[in-house]
C-alpha cells in the first residue's frame, strides 16, 4: 500500500473506513462522547478529521470542543469527500502548521482545488515535506504538552539531602575503619612484638659475628648469637662463653630442631665431640650440666666427661645401679681410676627412654660434696674426699675408662655448660629455664637454646 515514499520500518495501513475502529478509534463515536469525541450533536465527522483531530463540528451549532461558532461559509473542501466545514485551523497560520491530515496517502490525495488541505498546500498531503509536522514543532491545542518554566525545587532539595546523607555515611564508614585498623595493628604490636623479640634472642640462630653496641641507656636486650658452629668451620662446636670450640668427629652433627639445634651421636667410638684442652679445673668447685636425649638407657652411656689417658676425671650420663637404668653423676678420687677410689651417685626410677632431661652435676670443693639434679631438683647427694683434676680435653658422648674410651651416647644432646663454681639448687633451677642471672658466667657453653 506504499509506493516507497513512507519509512520503510514502519508503513502505514490504508485508512480504516468510518465506523470500523482501528488507529486506535472504537467502532465509532459513543453517543455520550470519548474518546477524544465530543457528545454527539450531528452526523458523523468526515474522514478527512482523522488521527487525533476532533470531529468538525455539527452543521447547526455554534462550535464545539474547541471550534468557533459557525460565521460564514466553508473555507474549502475536506479532504476530497465533498463535505465543507469550517476550518480553525486555517486562521492566518504558515503553511507548515496549516492542518492537514496526518495520513500519508500513496500517490498524494484526492483531487482538491487547492484551498488549505488540498494538494497544492505546503502543509497538505500532497506536499511530500508536510505528511507530518517537523521534529520539534509544537503540536496544535489541545495537545500541545505544557511545561513550567520553573524547576521542581522540593525534588532538586530532595536529591540534594540524599546525597549529603550519602557522603555521610561513606565518611563515618572509613573513619571506623581506619580505626578499626589502628586498633589492630597496635594490638598486634602490643601482643607480638615481645614474643618475636623472644624469639630472635632466645630461639632463632643469629648470624655469627659481634653485636652492635647498644645505645647508652637502652633496656632492650642485645642479639645473642646462638649459631651452634663456628663460622668457618661448621665441625667445630661453638663456645659461646670462650674460645674451647669442641671438634666434632665424622659420626657426629649439629642438626635443626624446633627452632633450635643438637648434636647427635650414634652411640660408637667413631661418634663424637672433644675439646683441645680442659676446660674444667675439677680441683676447684665445679658445675657440669646438659640436656640430653637417648634412644634406649641400656648399659653406660655418658654425655659429658673429662678425664686423661687412662681414667675419667668426671663423668655425666647414665648406667646401671642395682640392675636397673638411673641417672648417674661419677667422679674418680685417684689418677689410677680403681673402682674402690671411683663415688657415684643415682636418681633411680625415672623415665629415660626417649624424653629430654636435664642433668646437673656439681661438686663443692669446701664441703667435699658431690650432688646430681634432674630437671632442675636435686635427685642425689654424697661425700667425697675430693676429685681427680684429669688433664686431659673435655668429651661429649663418651668417657674414658681403665685405658679405653666407653660409654658412647646414642642420642641427642643441647644446652651444654661448665661453671667455675657450684651452683646453688636455686641457680640450677634457673639454668634449666634459662634464666640464670648474667652475673655467673659459664667458663664454656655449647649448643644452647
Amino acid at each position: 500500500m506504499t509506493d516507497g515514499t513512507n519509512p520503510p520500518s514502519s508503513p502505514q495501513p490504508e485508512q480504516p473506513a468510518p465506523g470500523s475502529g482501528g488507529y486506535g478509534f472504537p467502532p465509532g463515536p459513543p453517543a455520550s462522547g470519548g474518546y477524544g469525541y465530543p457528545a454527539d450533536q450531528g452526523p458523523r465527522p468526515s474522514p478527512g478529521a482523522g488521527y487525533g483531530y476532533p470531529a468538525p463540528p455539527p452543521p447547526e451549532s455554534g462550535g464545539g470542543y474547541g471550534y468557533p461558532a459557525d460565521q460564514g461559509q466553508d473555507q474549502g473542501q475536506g479532504q476530497g469527500q465533498g463535505q465543507s466545514h469550517p476550518n480553525p485551523y486555517q486562521q492566518d497560520l504558515p503553511g507548515p502548521y496549516r492542518p492537514g491530515s496526518y495520513q500519508q496517502f500513496p500517490g498524494g490525495a484526492p483531487a482538491s482545488p487547492g484551498g488549505p488541505g488540498g494538494p497544492g498546500d505546503p502543509g497538505g498531503p500532497a506536499d511530500p515535506g508536510g505528511a507530518w509536522p517537523p521534529a520539534g514543532a509544537q503540536q496544535p491545542a489541545p495537545f500541545a504538552r505544557q511545561q513550567s518554566g520553573q524547576p521542581d525545587w522540593d525534588a532538586l532539595a530532595d536529591r540534594s539531602a540524599a546525597e549529603r546523607r550519602k557522603k555521610r555515611l561513606w565518611t563515618i564508614g572509613g573513619v571506623a575503619a581506619v580505626l578499626a585498623l589502628l586498633a589492630g595493628g597496635g594490638t598486634f604490636l602490643l601482643l607480638g612484638g615481645e614474643d618475636k623479640a623472644e624469639d630472635v634472642a632466645d630461639d632463632a640462630p643469629a648470624a655469627t659475628g659481634s653485636a652492635s653496641p647498644k645505645p647508652e641507656g637502652s633496656k632492650s636486650k642485645a642479639p645473642v648469637d646462638k649459631s651452634p658452629t663456628v663460622a668457618s668451620d661448621p665441625t667445630l662446636i661453638r663456645d659461646h662463653s670462650g674460645k674451647d670450640h669442641l671438634k666434632m668427629s665424622a659420626e657426629a652433627g649439629v642438626f635443626a630442631i624446633d627452632k633450635h639445634y643438637e648434636l647427635r651421636t650414634k652411640g660408637n667410638e667413631k661418634s663424637y665431640a672433644e675439646a683441645e684442652k680442659r676446660v674444667v679445673d675439677a680441683s676447684k668447685s665445679f658445675t657440669v650440666s646438659a640436656r640430653v636425649w637417648n634412644r634406649a638407657p641400656k648399659g653406660r652411656q655418658i654425655a659429658v666427661s673429662q678425664g686423661n689417658d687412662k681414667t675419667f676425671g668426671f663423668e655425666l650420663g647414665s648406667d646401671e645401679v642395682n640392675g636397673k637404668p638411673a641417672w648417674i653423676f661419677r667422679v674418680q678420687t685417684s689418677d689410677q681410676g680403681a673402682d674402690s677410689t671411683t663415688q657415684t651417685i643415682a636418681a633411680e626410677g625415672l623415665k629415660m627412654a626417649k624424653t629430654m632431661t636435664t642433668l646437673t652435676g656439681t661438686y663443692d670443693a669446701e664441703k667435699k660434696t658431690i650432688t646430681l639434679y634432674v630437671n632442675g631438683k636435686k635427685a642425689s647427694e654424697g661425700q667425697v674426699t675430693g676429685v681427680y683434676n684429669a688433664p686431659g680435653p673435655l668429651q661429649l658422648a663418651r668417657s674414658r675408662h681403665e685405658g679405653n674410651w666407653t660409654g658412647s651416647w646414642n642420642g641427642a644432646m643441647d644446652s651444654m655448660r661448665a661453671f667455675g663454681v657450684a651452683l646453688s639448687p636455686e641457680q640450677v633451677a634457673a639454668v634449666r629455664q634459662n634464666k640464670l642471672s648474667p652475673s655467673v658466667k659459664p667458663s664454656g657453653a655449647w649448643v644452647l637454646l
